[in-house]
């Protein structure tokens, strides 16, 4: 019921033609563009376990959500065990790896490669994330790679959606944003 409920939102919702390509063809995102400054919008998406996980859990945590297309695909590995990397460095943080992979795999995956400090999701039920974000690949069903860092009062602080969804993410300048929400966080 969750899918049919997720199509018919899609028909409504705001599109985006050209926000982002795909191997060099542009394409259209569903849902709004999320910019700095805003209220992080909730979000449900599900565990390796299927347990459901909402942004709203998290609250008064800094979170790094790390968005992929599939952890299947190069990059995507690569976008991967480098916020895992982050995740270890910083305790504090809550990271999320999202894409539309289902559970199943991301379990296989998130084993297989030892991602222990990330907790991987999926948006695969309802795409509740991906259409609240503005990441949902109309012509694919698939998200479009972006990385998020949200603070501590749900007010968004970083963003980067990738230009070229098969292109890595601006690690250095996301780290350095994570550090600065981080330390904002700390100061009295």
């Amino acid at each position: 019921m969750a899918g049919l409920e997720a199509e018919k939102r899609m028909d409504n919702m705001e599109e985006r033609t050209g926000a982002v390509t795909f191997k060099k063809k542009p394409v259209t995102l569903l849902g709004p563009e999320i910019k700095v400054g805003q209220r992080a919008p909730d979000f449900k998406l599900v565990d390796p376990n299927m347990k459901e996980v909402t942004l709203a859990k998290t609250k008064g945590k800094i979170r790094l959500l790390s968005v992929v297309y599939s952890l299947e695909t190069p990059i995507c590995d690569i976008q991967t065990h480098t916020f895992e990397e982050e995740a270890a460095k910083n305790p504090g943080v809550v990271v999320y790896g999202v894409s539309m992979d289902l559970p199943f795999a991301q379990a296989r995956y998130r084993d297989e490669h030892q991602v222990r400090k990330m907790t991987i999701l999926s948006d695969h039920r309802d795409a509740s994330f991906s259409l609240a974000y503005g990441l949902l690949i109309k012509e694919m069903r698939l998200l479009a790679r972006a990385v998020f860092i949200i603070d501590a009062d749900d007010i968004v602080r970083y963003v980067e959606y990738v230009k070229e969804i098969t292109q890595a993410p601006d690690y250095e300048k996301a780290i350095a944003a994570l550090k600065d929400v981080a330390s904002a966080c700390l100061e009295p």
